[in-house]
């Protein structure tokens, strides 16, 4: 958090980082079309990517 911008740094990390997550995970052919997709944390903090 930031006094003079609030949250909107925060939030702007974390749509990039998903972003970032599902886009790689669109072209490495984990997600497909019509997917749904749960985005999570592993213990060592790394973003996970699960389909359903």
């Amino acid at each position: 958090f930031d006094p003079v911008y609030g949250a909107r740094p925060l939030r702007r990390l974390v749509q990039t980082a998903i972003g970032d997550k599902l886009a790689k995970g669109i072209l490495a052919g984990q997600v497909l079309d019509g997917d749904k997709v749960v985005i999570g944390a592993s213990d060592d903090g790394e973003l996970t990517l699960k389909t359903s």
